[in-house]
């Protein structure tokens, strides 16, 4: 690979001008390549942010190939994972003639564990059992039985959010691991023997991170040895790499338990009544500790909460149901792999609980979670620079990593010190769209106070005219759950267009049904802020209720603010300004897609104009020109 023939590659007689319609030579593009190359040549780090349509992909794609070195590509998220391996690697592979080997690797939870399978068959046909499942678990096995992969992203006769997939897949407690019956038939250990002997893989970052941390067993190293790791959406990597260096423990896992020793119990050790008994206690257990920590939806200071007398009698109760499903599990050892699998199991998880309840060990943070029927203990380190940084030094080879947002006003340093990464190269990229013609930023005079009393009625108000007028073609993005309701809520009531809100269905539905009118609002939350393309008309209008801060009570937060202030840092310049302007900088990026996209930006937060941080997060968003007026703003989306 030399840079003649990157060079020679982005022309628009060479390779892409080949395969890709009217491909045009950009030199942000050509820049990004070389220093991709060199980086694989010198075995170095490089940290590039590429803004929207720079065409990042093309150019880590061009030269990984090229170099002829294993490499592994790790994606934010399964849908750019999937997007990656079936639109773009084809093509480029296509362009440069490529001859190697290609595979697409996931977390094992996607893919259908036969074992489980033929076990939740059996347990189907008890008198308890749901017909639903039961005529799901028919479709899955006719598909099965046709199936390459065994990806049930692939299945088509079940939802993607089914409650049969959990299940029908395994995890790393409930594998069976070399004593399956079914293991040399397993697509787990097929998908990965695939991607052992392939020349580029492409995983996505909790599956990096799960492997990186060592947390996958049964089979060996997950991911293979590589020599050039490139890593797409890299901004996400601090905070999944914080949760994979901790530990966590959740009441799913101690009920997905009792659930396996049930199904022993009435499938392979029916003498033993004892076992239906312990498995009931276990869940039960579980059940009502997620009882004693309140609400659903709720993050709270696990250090603090343990010292309340009702949670830690009820951790002393989940304490003495693993005990004794250990004692009743030792009596079954030898006469199912199920069950001595739930004997591991149990001891692992108890000797998991006894961890994070030990919360005098520094250097973590220690919190926990609550959705409607489950909670989750986590520790989570205050730094995992030390950690990863060591990581990189043991595998050596090449470390790529590109996003639209990664620079915070031109400084890198708020995300390489997060990974402890020392590159040789780090730069970004301008976006090719011309910001001063397509696009218009509006802070609206006469915005109430962010958290004022009444706001999501003083926002409907003030916006719905403007959404109206625009035939909806719009993104509302809320900074929380509850202002998303509300907002939603207010705007069923206000307007004539139709508004559709996240969560009312799988985030796919939603989007293809807000593609699919043409005239919506849709309001969302976390999940729409970044990684959703839609392009042209569809969409001509982004508003954001807020300045994108975390909550100050959130664990995560709390704990990088503690570890900056031992370092001797500033904590709101150094963790809380940048997290938030990047965090906007995502919600912003959702706007202009292409070169012939146009629209408005609505940010309702007058800190942007009256704090000094705000010059922070305007020199950080794209040259687009702004207005306090939107009367403005409804001229522009009008004149388009």
């Amino acid at each position: 690979m030399t840079p003649n023939s990157i060079n020679k590659t982005f022309t628009s007689d060479g390779a892409l001008g080949k395969v890709i319609p009217g491909f045009q030579p950009r030199q942000p593009q050509l820049d990004m390549a070389k220093a991709v190359a060199q980086t694989i040549l010198d075995e170095s780090q490089l940290v590039v942010e590429a803004g929207t349509g720079t065409g990042k992909t093309f150019a880590y794609l061009v030269p990984a190939l090229l170099s002829g070195k294993k490499t592994i590509i790790s994606t934010g998220s399964k849908n750019l994972q999937e997007q990656l391996f079936h639109r773009d690697l084809p093509l480029m592979v296509d362009a440069l003639g490529f001859h190697g080997q290609v595979a697409l690797l996931k977390g094992r939870s996607n893919y259908l564990c036969l074992e489980r399978l033929s076990r939740q068959m059996i347990e189907s046909h008890t008198t308890e059992s749901n017909p639903e499942l039961l005529s799901q678990l028919v479709k899955v096995r006719s598909w099965s039985s046709e199936t390459k992969s065994g990806d049930l992203g692939e299945c088509d006769a079940i939802a993607e959010d089914s409650v049969v997939i959990p299940t029908i897949t395994s995890n790393n407690d409930n594998c069976l691991g070399k004593d399956c019956p079914n293991y040399q038939e397993c697509f787990v250990l097929k998908a990965r023997k695939k991607a052992l002997d392939a020349d580029l893989v492409v995983v996505n970052h909790h599956l990096f991170l799960a492997d990186l941390s060592i947390k996958e067993t049964g089979f060996g190293e997950l991911i293979p040895e590589a020599d050039v790791f490139i890593f797409d959406e890299a901004h996400q990597i601090p905070d999944i790499a914080s949760q994979y260096f901790g530990q966590s423990l959740s009441s799913r896992q101690i009920q997905d338990l009792a659930k396996d020793i049930e199904i022993g119990y009435r499938t392979e050790a029916r003498d033993m009544r004892q076992l239906q008994k312990m498995a009931d206690k276990l869940s039960q257990s579980a059940m009502d500790m997620r009882i004693v920590l309140g609400d659903a939806g709720f993050r709270g200071n696990w250090r603090d909460a343990i010292q309340s007398l009702t949670v830690k009698r009820e951790v002393e109760r989940v304490t003495d149901a693993l005990q004794l499903a250990i004692d009743v599990l030792k009596l079954t050892l030898g006469r199912s792999q199920l069950l001595d699998t739930a004997f591991e199991r149990a001891n692992t998880i108890k000797g998991r609980l006894e961890r994070v309840c030990d919360v005098s060990i520094t250097g973590y943070s220690y919190w926990f979670d609550t959705t409607p029927r489950h909670f989750t203990l986590h520790i989570t380190p205050l730094s995992v620079a030390d950690k990863f940084h060591e990581q990189i030094e043991m595998k050596g080879g090449a470390w790529i990593f590109t996003s639209a947002t990664l620079a915070v006003n031109d400084d890198f340093g708020h995300f390489t010190s997060r990974l402890g990464l020392k590159p040789s190269q780090k730069f970004a990229l301008p976006s090719p769209f011309d910001y001063a013609t397509q696009a218009k930023l509006c802070v609206p005079r006469y915005i109430p106070e962010p958290n004022s009393s009444g706001l999501a009625d003083k926002l409907v108000r003030m916006l719905a005219p403007v959404i109206e007028k625009n035939q909806g073609r719009c993104f509302f993005l809320c900074t929380s759950h509850s202002m998303m309701r509300e907002l939603g809520e207010r705007f069923r009531e206000t307007l004539t267009l139709p508004v559709l809100l996240q969560g009312e269905t799988s985030k796919q539905k939603t989007l293809a049904e807000f593609m699919e009118l043409g005239n919506a609002l849709l309001v969302a939350t976390g999940a729409f802020w970044e990684g959703i393309d839609v392009r042209g008309d569809t969409l001509s209008c982004v508003i954001i209720d807020k300045l994108p801060f975390t909550a100050p009570d959130d664990p995560l937060l709390k704990a990088r603010i503690e570890d900056c202030r031992l370092r001797g840092g500033e904590p709101f310049t150094q963790v809380q300004l940048p997290d938030a302007v990047i965090t906007l900088k995502q919600g912003v990026g959702r706007l202009i897609r292409d070169n012939n996209d146009k629209g408005a930006l609505i940010i309702c937060d007058n800190r942007l104009v009256t704090r000094d941080y705000g010059g922070t997060f305007l020199a950080s968003l794209p040259p687009i020109p702004r207005t306090r007026d939107l009367a403005v703003i409804q001229d522009f989306l009008i004149s388009k």
